[in-house]
């Protein structure tokens, strides 16, 4: 059972991920994608080569592989997103960014960053609240 400490903790835990969320909203569509847009942008940048297949970004967002699909279709339909055949199997799709999915990644990824720190110390409360609870059950 939490106690109310916990409880306030989740609660301001809850308002700062909105919070963020929202922000991201509102900045996304500011820039001209969708949050699942940047969503994927970001999981591609994020990626060892700054590549990834198609089954890998549905994994990566939780999609499944024919929501992936129309999400692709509509970055290569913005111009963000390139698909090429993957180099170890020709069966594989790759997504690469495209240069001015690069810089929506880049500007995107900036701000998010910039938003997020101020809400770091609100995280971090979470956490530990949560890792006492942990170490006690």
């Amino acid at each position: 059972m939490l106690n109310h400490q916990q409880y306030a903790a989740l609660a301001e835990f809850r308002r700062a991920l909105r919070g963020f969320l929202a922000f991201s909203e509102t900045a996304t569509r500011q820039s001209g994608v969708t949050t699942q847009q940047y969503q994927a942008l970001l999981a591609i940048k994020a990626h060892p080569n700054e590549a990834l297949l198609v089954r890998e970004l549905a994994h990566e967002m939780l999609l499944k592989h024919n929501n992936a699909v129309q999400l692709v279709d509509r970055l290569v339909k913005a111009k963000l997103v390139r698909r090429e055949t993957s180099r170890d199997d020709r069966r594989a799709v790759v997504l690469k960014p495209t240069r001015l999915g690069e810089q929506k990644t880049a500007y995107l990824a900036a701000i998010h960053f910039r938003e997020l720190l101020p809400r770091l110390g609100q995280f971090a409360h979470f956490a530990r609240l949560a890792s006492r609870m942990e170490q006690v059950s």
